[in-house]
C-alpha cells in the first residue's frame, strides 16, 4: 500500500524542512531552486542535485548561469512511506542530503555523517 498525499501538502512539508535548516547554514545557500516530481529515473531516488556546488564556483566560471536544481520526487519518496510522518522524515532527510551536495559534501561523506 502507497500513502499518497497532496502535491500542496508535500510542497509545504518541502517548504518546511529547507526552513528547518539552521540559519547560519541557510543564509549561505546561493542560487537554488527547489522543484518536486511524481517519479524519480530511479525507484530509489529520493531527491537530486544538479549544479554547481559552492565549493567549485569563482567569480569568473560562475557567472549568469541558471540555478542548481534540488528535485525531490512525491511518489518516489510516498512509495516508501506508510505515514504523514515518515514522509516528512524522508523529505527533511533529503532535503539535507541535497543541500549539503550544494555545499560540495560527497556522498561517501554524507554515508559517514549517516545522511546517505
Amino acid at each position: 500500500m502507497v500513502f499518497t498525499i497532496s502535491n500542496e501538502r508535500f510542497e509545504q512539508i518541502a517548504s518546511d524542512a529547507l526552513a528547518s535548516l539552521p540559519r547560519e547554514l541557510a543564509e549561505q545557500i546561493d542560487n537554488v531552486a527547489i522543484i518536486v516530481e511524481q517519479e524519480a529515473p530511479s525507484r530509489s531516488l529520493f531527491g537530486l542535485y544538479e549544479g554547481i556546488p559552492l565549493t567549485k564556483r569563482g567569480p569568473i566560471s560562475y557567472a549568469g548561469v541558471m540555478p542548481d536544481r534540488i528535485t525531490l520526487y512525491q511518489k518516489t519518496i510516498c512509495e516508501h512511506c506508510s505515514s504523514e510522518a515518515e514522509v516528512e522524515a524522508q523529505i527533511r532527510k533529503t532535503v539535507i542530503h541535497e543541500i549539503a551536495h550544494h555545499f560540495g559534501i560527497s556522498d561517501p561523506r554524507l554515508e559517514e555523517l549517516g545522511w546517505a
